[in-house]
């Protein structure tokens, strides 16, 4: 039958798949500098060996034969599953092989020569990685074509039905009522940074973001953290999921949020259904709902007056120097609002700041308006007229973060599309089920969970990313939920 023939081959390329994301995992974690070349081999070999079985003509026979079976149009999970094979092959078919494989090794050489720029913050070093990288992208959007932006086809890549016109929509619309929230909240008295000083051994911080962790729900019999210049999960499987932070010994805060985000990433790579791996449907259905779930439990959990309550004395047991603090005091410190340069250490209010820069600044680049070398002087302008602020260096600016080294474009703006998902599944979780919304206000989040593993993490790529949503929280997701929620956590402080 096509259909089983379609689902073997899925579970054979899952495989290699995931062996390739560990390759991948093991460049940022573990790999020897000198492995870089061989290692940018073995994932171009990788990635033209999936293109090839992906693209041999008998599947697109199969998917034909499969999607006129009477059967597996009957069964909606087949039905999904068919609908998400037939784009996958379309979009495959369009690319050739040697395209695929220079994109991955040239990805794998850029990743490390951002590593080194970013530590040395020097752009001219990362500059012709970039450039490749931007010109096979170019590249890829070509083939797999598009109807009014080049962009479009990128940002097909991660979220589904969207297009630069509806992004151009939805965060324009968000900037107009952030920026007020935005201006008020940064107003306020600023918390005394000085209470915090002090030494946060790694190890302790390593105990306290695992006890976190595991209280929230991450497995780590199927799951670790280690270190990495740039934070990220990594799901090789429901089983086998990798987290990873980055350590700061006067700011605890810094890794525990990393945590919890990539955390709620893993949530959602360890709620799949693991029967399924190796079919469409058991996979992530968008990075825009990743990102919800990245993004609720760094936020909407995290930076909660109950967490806090609840882990406060904790963490003064690790660290001493916080059994001063008032459960208000921590409240304000880990909800201030301020502008500063670096996105991942940014709080919820100015956070789509940084993102609406990145989009503007990928949309000008593929628009063919933004020349590479130009990119830092554009970046620390745009930077300056939004934020107010001087970019102090590369590293504080355009080199920031990992994700154009490995050549994902398109993927930024699914950071503001994960804020607004948060926030409104946050409030359709509460509003919905009181005993959960009980649970939440004493730091009880296994209700939370239980709601997202249900509606969110099972389904996989059952629906559409709308469609999801909308079945999930009852109504399609805007940013109404977003800003209420930014307005009632930061605009309720005291005013300088």
């Amino acid at each position: 039958m096509s259909y089983d023939r379609l689902h073997a081959l899925g579970k054979e390329l899952q495989l290699v798949s995931d062996a390739g994301a560990l390759l991948s995992w093991d460049q940022e974690v573990l790999m020897p500098g000198k492995g870089v070349g061989y290692r940018a081999e073995q994932m171009a070999w990788f990635s033209g060996y999936l293109h090839e079985r992906l693209t041999s003509p008998e599947v697109g026979d199969w998917i034909a034969l499969a999607e006129g079976d009477a059967e597996s149009a009957s069964d909606p999970f087949a039905e999904a599953n068919l609908r998400e094979w037939r784009r996958q092959y379309t979009r495959a078919t369009c690319l050739p092989k040697r395209l695929v494989e220079v994109f991955a090794e040239s990805s794998a050489l850029a990743k490390a020569a951002w590593a080194e720029a970013r530590q040395k913050s020097d752009f001219t070093l990362f500059a012709p990685h970039l450039e490749k990288l931007v010109s096979l992208s170019r590249e890829h959007a070509e083939c797999w074509g598009y109807e009014e932006h080049l962009y479009d086809a990128l940002l097909d890549q991660y979220e589904q039905g969207s297009s630069t016109r509806r992004l151009i929509d939805t965060l324009g619309a968000l900037r107009e009522s952030l920026l007020p929230v935005v201006l008020e909240a940064t107003a306020q008295t600023p918390f005394d940074r000085k209470k915090f000083i002090a030494h946060y051994p790694r190890e302790k911080q390593e105990a306290f973001n695992r006890e976190v962790a595991e209280s929230i729900g991450f497995d780590f019999g199927a799951g670790r953290i280690d270190t990495a210049v740039h934070p990220f999960c990594s799901g090789m499987a429901p089983y086998d999921t990798r987290l990873t932070t980055r350590y700061d010994e006067s700011n605890f805060l810094s890794s525990l949020f990393g945590v919890l985000h990539e955390a709620g990433h893993g949530l959602y790579e360890q709620g799949l259904e693991r029967e399924r791996r190796g079919e469409p449907v058991g996979a992530a259905v968008s990075l825009g709902v990743h990102e919800s779930q990245s993004r609720l439990w760094e936020n909407h959990v995290g930076r909660s007056r109950a967490f806090w309550e609840k882990w406060l004395p904790r963490a003064a047991e690790y660290f001493p120097n916080l059994a001063s603090l008032t459960v208000d005091e921590i409240d304000e410190a880990v909800n201030q609002a301020a502008l500063s340069p670096i996105r991942v250490e940014s709080d919820e209010v100015t956070y789509d700041l940084h993102i609406l820069l990145r989009f503007e600044m990928e949309r000008e680049i593929f628009a063919g308006n933004l020349a590479i070398k130009d990119v830092p002087a554009e970046w620390n302008s745009r930077f300056e007229s939004l934020f107010g602020l001087k970019v102090e260096s590369d590293a504080q600016g355009c080199l920031q973060d990992i994700h154009w080294s490995i050549g994902i474009f398109g993927y930024f703006p699914t950071y503001s599309l994960g804020n607004i998902n948060a926030a409104h599944l946050v409030a359709a979780a509460r509003r919905q089920d009181s005993v959960l919304a009980a649970q939440m206000d004493r730091a009880d989040y296994s209700g939370l969970l239980a709601w997202m593993k249900t509606r969110i993490h099972r389904p996989g790529s059952l629906y559409l990313p709308d469609e999801l949503v909308t079945r999930a929280a009852g109504s399609p997701a805007t940013a109404d939920a977003l800003v209420e929620h930014l307005r009632s956590r930061y605009l309720r402080r005291r005013r300088g």
